[in-house]
Parts: C-alpha cells; sequence; structure tokens
C-alpha cells in the first residue's frame, strides 16, 4: 500500500528519507516488443531471441530507456501525493544504465527524496532512484531524477 504525502508541506518533511521500495514487475518479451515497435527502436539485441542467445547478454534485453520510463508505475507503488495541482517531469541531472536488464526478468525502484528545492510557485524534488534487477547483481538503472510540483489552483484562492 504506497505512503500518503499531504501537499508540498509533506514532501517538504520527507527530504533526505528512503521511502522505500516498490513490487517487482516482469519485464517480458512481449513488454519489450511493444516498446520497440511504439519507439520504432527494433535492434536485435531487443528482439531477436535466437540472434541474442550469442550475444554477451546470451539472451534478449530491454531496452535501457524502457526500464526507465517503468520509473513512474513504479513510483506509484511507492507513493500516493494529495493536494497537488499538478506534477511536471523537469528532466535527469544523472542517469546511467550499470546493467541490461533480461526479457523474463523482473524489476524494482528503490527511491530516495534527496531534497526539496523552492521552484518559483511550486517545488523541485530531486529524487535517487535505483532500478533492481532480480537476475543482476548491479542496478539496472541509477538516477537522479527531477520532478516539479504546484498546489492546487484552488490552494491559492484562500
Amino acid at each position: 500500500m504506497p505512503m500518503v504525502i499531504e501537499g508540498i508541506e509533506g514532501l517538504k518533511k520527507l527530504a533526505g528519507q528512503n521511502l522505500g521500495k516498490s513490487r517487482w514487475i516482469e519485464i517480458t518479451q512481449d513488454r519489450i516488443n511493444r516498446f520497440a515497435d511504439v519507439t520504432e527502436d527494433w535492434n536485435w539485441v531487443h528482439l531477436d531471441e535466437e540472434k541474442a542467445k550469442n550475444s554477451p547478454f546470451k539472451g534478449t534485453i530491454a531496452h535501457g530507456f524502457l526500464t526507465m520510463s517503468l520509473i513512474i508505475p513504479l513510483v506509484h507503488d511507492i507513493y500516493r501525493l494529495e493536494g497537488i495541482g499538478m506534477g511536471l517531469n523537469y528532466g535527469f541531472n544523472r542517469l546511467r544504465f550499470p546493467a541490461a536488464v533480461p526479457a523474463g526478468s523482473k524489476i524494482r525502484l528503490d527511491l530516495t527524496l534527496r531534497k526539496v528545492d523552492d521552484a518559483g510557485d511550486g517545488v523541485q524534488l530531486t529524487w535517487d532512484c535505483i532500478i533492481e534487477c532480480d537476475r543482476m547483481p548491479k542496478p539496472a538503472i541509477v538516477a537522479e531524477w527531477l520532478v516539479r510540483f504546484y498546489p492546487s489552483p484552488d490552494s491559492r484562492l484562500s
């Protein structure tokens, strides 16, 4: 059950804390294939199961950007934010892919709220994101992710 965070003040109270880990989700070959179709990235190491057996990975692997894109649903396993009008991805200060994610493996997110800074009418959060893979000793992703949150327009009327 995700923790509930109440508005910007609730976020500020959590700065510097690890918020926990998400559930494990499986990275199926079907998910990899569908991501390839959406992004038009049909590299054989992601799709050709026979050819990929002879690669250094000994099988197909997920796209790095597929794994990265799953940060969003995995975050929703960890917390739910209430009393916010809008949130926007602002970018990444750092994003690395230290290990591949083999097809059929599972990943989860370990999430730390490094800091909360004022940003105009809202706040900018710096998250430390580590995506773990159940088949790899190293993380699949290590990232410093920036997100901006703005209060609800209704809260400005009071």
